[in-house]
């Protein structure tokens, strides 16, 4: 991913708001239709995506960094990431909670 720790967050909430959106959509163009068996495959496969998905985000370069010998940077891009994906995320429970959104 990106050494930039704001990029980091911002490609992680881009996921999740997409994966949303589309599950969305899908519901709405779907209307009242009973799931299937299939239903339960396509929704493990999609959390198994996104756990690659977030893994890749949130930890690559931090590792890169590690193997490379540097600890301290590896740190600190991992917990600056994990801070601003917090930040976003209790920004939109703020939102959310206050009802602008």
């Amino acid at each position: 991913m990106s050494k930039n720790p704001i990029i980091n967050a911002l490609s992680a909430s881009g996921y999740i708001v997409l994966i949303v959106s589309i599950m969305n959509y899908i519901t709405r163009i779907q209307g009242h239709k009973p799931d299937t068996a299939f239903a339960p495959v396509i929704f493990l496969s999609l959390l198994t995506l996104s756990a690659a998905f977030m893994a890749y985000v949130f930890f690559y370069q931090p590792v890169q960094l590690l193997i490379d010998g540097k600890k301290k940077e590896a740190v600190k891009l991992f917990t600056q990431t994990i801070g601003v994906f917090a930040t976003i995320t209790a920004v939109g429970l703020l939102l959310l909670f206050s009802g602008l959104i």
